[in-house]
């Protein structure tokens, strides 16, 4: 789906459309309707807090801000873009709408996210661009945003070309187009080459994923290991044997929040506690929303010199229920030494068994114990 979530502000808020749109403020970004109905909306410049780009329009990105932006950051690019609270419900309504258009034309279905997906249509006998426009026509139809497909031989390359031509495009790939139309991008266009690898690779003379197809094996082995080089010199030569999954078992399950100022552990010790309460709400929600119990809870504090402690802690039997949850990030969290303001907080839950049962003990709410 193309830039999905400022789409979907944008069916909401449709005199915005053309405009630069960042989503991601907080909740005082929420646009003010006023008696005549119409409606002022906040900007950037103006934004007071903290937080990263959820998304933004192409508009917006044509100035430079783009998604996992720190919002002061792109406050200095385009002060006069529109700045949107996230919605998340509202993605989730659509993205369940998108899907089922899909699934009336194909039922081999991998959801890799609220706005992606890969489709196996290796039994449909039509012209691939016929089904490509079909794709296209029904997922518009169903929800008023566009969508970009690429379709090759495998995952890899499909999910390459997928980026290749958006907002709105089509990208059809054959083997014989992988050297013109794959080995000149970047190597971080393969999914899987993060930013640590990008710079090591850089640093060995090699940018592009055709520098990559035709690197030497050996000095990828000896930079990379021999297994993670094995793979590198396959995906840089379009070659990925992964099937496309129709259900995925989920490993972890984790919320967390990022706060629009620093918090200190005795003076916000009322705040903290609630954000906490409230994560491990939405975890056990998330839990019994998918019939799972776990049995290891985990704490993630990154501090305010973004420094960043996590702890650990597996209970005796699996649970799904928010007492417990709460019990166990109380223990995780006296076994950290705080001295510093904290800037982010989270939870996860893992170790999952759907069939184990649960346990309960007393509710512990006052999450913070020091003194």
């Amino acid at each position: 789906m193309d830039a999905f979530f400022a789409s979907v502000e944008l069916i909401k808020y449709p005199e915005l459309r053309g405009l630069p749109v960042v989503v991601g403020g907080g909740k005082s970004c929420q646009p003010v309707l006023l008696p005549d109905g119409s409606k002022v909306f906040s900007r950037i410049r103006d934004y007071v807090g903290r937080g990263v780009v959820t998304t933004s329009t192409y508009e917006a990105r044509a100035l430079g801000v783009f998604s996992a932006m720190g919002i002061m950051k792109a406050a200095k690019l385009a002060p006069d873009c529109i700045i949107l609270p996230s919605d998340f419900e509202s993605y989730r309504i659509y993205s369940g709408l998108f899907k089922a258009a899909v699934v009336k034309i194909s039922t081999i279905i991998e959801s890799v996210g609220i706005d992606e997906i890969y489709i196996d249509l290796t039994t449909d006998q039509r012209e691939t661009e016929v089904i490509a426009r079909e794709l296209k026509k029904a997922v518009f139809d169903a929800t008023g945003i566009y969508c970009s497909i690429g379709i090759a031989d495998n995952k890899l390359l499909a999910k390459i070309c997928s980026d290749l031509e958006k907002p709105n495009g089509l990208t059809i790939l054959n083997k014989e187009d992988i050297p013109k139309r794959i080995w000149p991008l970047p190597v971080k266009k393969v999914n899987g080459i993060g930013p640590k690898s990008t710079i090591k690779l850089f640093e060995l003379g090699i940018n592009t994923i055709g520098e990559l197809a035709g690197a030497d094996v050996g000095l990828l082995q000896n930079h990379f290991g021999v297994r993670y080089a094995t793979w590198l010199n396959a995906v840089a030569r379009g070659i990925d044997h992964r099937e496309v999954k129709t259900s995925r078992p989920i490993k972890s399950i984790s919320r967390e929040t990022t706060f629009e100022r620093d918090l200190h552990v005795k003076i916000d010790r009322p705040l903290l506690s609630e954000k906490l309460i409230n994560l491990c709400s939405r975890i056990s929600e998330d839990l019994k929303k998918h019939d799972l119990r776990g049995k290891t809870v985990g704490v993630k504090i990154k501090f305010s010199d973004f420094t960043i402690v996590t702890r650990d802690i597996t209970l005796p039997l699996s649970t799904d229920q928010v007492s417990i949850i709460l019990s166990a990030v109380r223990d995780c969290l006296k076994r950290i030494v705080i001295e510093k303001r904290i800037r982010l907080l989270g939870v996860r839950i893992h170790g999952f068994d759907s069939a184990s049962p649960t346990f309960h003990s007393a509710a512990q709410f006052d999450l913070f114990p020091f003194e």
